[in-house]
């Protein structure tokens, strides 16, 4: 690696240092992004490959270029970099090019299955409140000191990840805290990257269609841990059974959460209900508006890092109890009829019965629990009839309806979560493809005292159909429908 980055920064970069616009071109193929004196990246993608538009790069002005493979009839006044792997070359340039911003700043990655968003939000807002100039790269958005830049990805490219921890550093930021995908590492978006701490919050069943089995999927978040610097925390859950694993070669300084096992950072779930919980933490009570385990658990992870980062214990549970739930995570609103109404982002199996099983471990049995629920497309399509297992048997009614279908028919879809309904909950379920007409039938039938949960979108603010993406957001919706009804 060291050889690598002597050729890519040593040869490539002395070779072009004299020109004074020099944007890094992440592709497989953009024109309007190469201008007279671009370091041009081929890059192979899943549809498009970068190397087909090397030529057409160079007649735009790009002055050097970075491929795996030399086109034979390679120009002799472009400077040529070769590497095995474009991708890694591309995250260590845009790394050097920046500056090598996330040195300069304490960069904390959050990974797993379920709780990424939560966890790295609830990090951020809790800095915040500490007095800190905080970052924040996550599913939901981009934020630093009063800034704030709708996200597209769960972790960007890594020319976006090192412009917005440029920014952030100028901005004066002391801690950014980001969302690490498995994507994102698998693609090497990381690299280059240094992390001053890692957080491992859970695995479970998610992204098969691209990591293939569950093992892969577990390996590919172990690497991140793997290759934190033994100046850094790896911070892991003592209750998912891949917590160990995570960070078996992990240089860093090992340290756990949890609310079951043994852990150095410990937490219990003294009370909940629809309002909040109230928690002991390392021995000390806490009141918190969020609700759940799994915010349980998402709540001890954030003190851990917290205390990791030199946060004093009474302060970082003090502000705890300040915190409000995450956009779009168990989001609760009461409907005119005193019906509860419930928005959150569980579309994993384990995800939507945590929910559903915080949801009974709430009610009190004399209402109705009535879920309405889909499957995105284009994505794992194992997971749709364990998710259809799941809601049914912990929900009185199920209504199967429309996620982000994306490319695939949502009707195939539905098929395939009511796969997974055994013959006994056959009856609890019906289908209404329109994810508005699901939500409006839900509503309609909500007596006092009901709960009516809305899986799978969370925060989202459209939906996707056919490649077009449509104003649509669950929480608004559901509370538009319900002002007309009641």
């Amino acid at each position: 690696m060291k050889q690598l980055k002597d050729i890519l920064f040593g040869v490539g970069l002395e070779a072009i240092q004299g020109k004074t616009d020099m944007p890094i071109s992440f592709v497989a193929f953009d024109s309007r992004k190469v201008k007279e004196g671009s370091l041009f990246v081929a890059i192979k993608g899943d549809v498009v490959d970068g190397h087909d538009y090397i030529q057409k790069a160079i007649t735009l002005g790009a002055v050097a270029v970075v491929c795996e493979n030399k086109p034979i009839n390679a120009s002799v006044n472009v400077v040529w970099i070769t590497t095995t792997n474009s991708r890694k070359a591309l995250a260590i340039l845009g790394s050097n090019f920046y500056n090598n911003p996330s040195a300069k700043l304490k960069l904390i990655g959050v990974t797993g299955t379920n709780g990424k968003t939560t966890v790295t939000t609830l990090l951020h807002r809790l800095f915040e409140k500490a007095g800190y100039a905080t970052g924040l790269l996550s599913t939901i958005a981009i934020k630093y000191n009063s800034e704030e830049i709708p996200a597209k990805h769960t972790t960007p490219d890594p020319l976006q990840i090192n412009a917005y921890l440029s920014t952030m550093v100028e901005a004066g930021v002391d801690f950014c805290f980001m969302e690490v995908s498995s994507h994102g590492i698998d693609q090497d978006r990381i690299k280059g990257l240094v992390f001053a701490g890692g957080v491992f919050t859970n695995l479970s069943h998610d992204h098969l269609d691209y990591h293939k089995t569950f093992a892969d999927y577990r390996d590919v978040k172990k690497q991140f841990f793997d290759q934190l610097p033994k100046t850094a925390f790896a911070l892991t859950n003592a209750d998912d059974k891949n917590g160990a694993y995570m960070l078996q070669n992990s240089k860093a300084k090992k340290k756990s959460f949890g609310l079951q096992n043994f852990a150095d950072y410990q937490a219990k779930v003294l009370e909940t209900q629809f309002s909040g919980m109230l928690l002991k933490i390392n021995q000390q009570e806490v009141w918190t508006s969020l609700v759940g385990r799994f915010n349980a658990s998402n709540l001890i992870a954030a003190f851990a890092v917290a205390q990791e980062l030199g946060i004093t214990a009474l302060e970082t549970l003090a502000m705890i109890s300040e915190l409000k739930n995450v956009k779009g995570r168990f989001q609760t609103f009461a409907t005119p009829n005193k019906a509860t109404i419930i928005v959150d982002f569980a579309h994993t199996p384990d995800a939507l019965e945590n929910v559903l099983l915080t949801i009974q471990q709430i009610r009190t049995k004399n209402e109705t629990l009535t879920t309405v629920v889909g499957c995105g497309g284009n994505r794992d399509k194992g997971k749709r009839p364990l998710m259809g297992k799941v809601v049914a048997q912990l929900s009185d009614k199920v209504i199967f309806t429309a996620d982000n279908p994306r490319d695939e028919d949502p009707e195939l879809i539905i098929d395939a979560m009511e796969a997974g309904v055994s013959p006994e909950d056959f009856k609890k379920s019906l289908r209404i493809t329109s994810r508005e007409q699901a939500i409006k039938a839900a509503c309609m039938s909500l007596m006092p005292g009901d709960v009516l949960l809305i899986a799978g979108k969370g925060h989202e603010d459209y939906q996707e159909i056919n490649g077009i993406r449509s104003p649509f957001d669950d929480y608004l919706v559901a509370q538009k429908i319900c002002k007309q009804l009641f």
